[in-house]
């Protein structure tokens, strides 16, 4: 690898073959990917894209930040998109636009949670199930009515968690039809902190679960 003189991977740069996360800036969209050759300021990553498909998640010129995990601290570090490459190997390449830094966003940690969700869009009222939860936003699926919504729709929802629901202004980050059924991908732009500790407890909740059915699952030499 060669990267700027005098920069340390890991602190100025994500590591080669480490996990970074690209984020879109202002438009609230995450992706995971794969950090693949880091050379002279330039970056490149495979992207985990499968909730995307037919879909251009990047374009050439859009401003991104990579998030990532060092040996005690999360960075970040702004760059721009310079190429995309496409086909059955999906490659986004990268420049960096400015100093890595210390990050202080608390990275919103996501677990499989189905509760009830209703969505209220316009002078229409969808009714669903989360697919998955975060602090951040949700996915969830909903009986179709109407026209899809679009990215940046501005929805209404109510959360049903076991313990009580909860409001919180969202919007729309992409829909996928499938057939009759909407799979939503949603990020909170309203939700009130008291909320989100309530989304944060329960997301842990179904980790812990997961994991005990995973111990559960293994045989028995296997189980720690």
């Amino acid at each position: 690898m060669t990267s700027v003189p005098g920069s340390v991977p890991g602190m100025d740069h994500p590591e080669e073959q480490t996990e970074a996360e690209v984020t879109l800036t202002g438009r609230g969209i995450s992706v995971s990917s794969r950090v693949e050759v880091v050379h002279e300021g330039f970056i490149a990553v495979r992207p985990s894209v499968g909730e995307f498909v037919e879909q251009v998640v990047v374009k050439v010129g859009d401003a991104v930040e990579l998030f990532w995990k060092s040996s005690d601290a999360q960075r970040t570090l702004p760059a721009e998109v310079t190429e995309v490459e496409q086909g059955a190997v999906i490659r986004w390449r990268m420049r960096a636009t400015g100093p890595a830094e210390a990050s202080q966003r608390r990275k919103a940690v996501r677990g499989r949670v189905a509760v009830p969700v209703t969505a209220g869009y316009g002078s229409i009222e969808l009714t669903g199930e989360t697919v998955d939860l975060s602090e951040a936003g949700l996915r969830a699926e909903f009986e179709g009515l109407g026209a899809p919504p679009e990215a940046g729709a501005k929805l209404d929802l109510i959360i049903a968690l076991e313990d009580g629901p909860f409001r919180t202004k969202a919007e729309v980050v992409r829909t996928q039809a499938r057939g009759a059924r909407w799979v939503m991908s949603i990020r909170f732009t309203g939700i009130q902190e008291k909320d989100q500790d309530r989304v944060r407890r329960r997301v842990f909740q179904a980790l812990r679960e997961e994991r005990a059915r995973a111990a559960d699952d293994a045989p028995p030499g296997l189980r720690g």
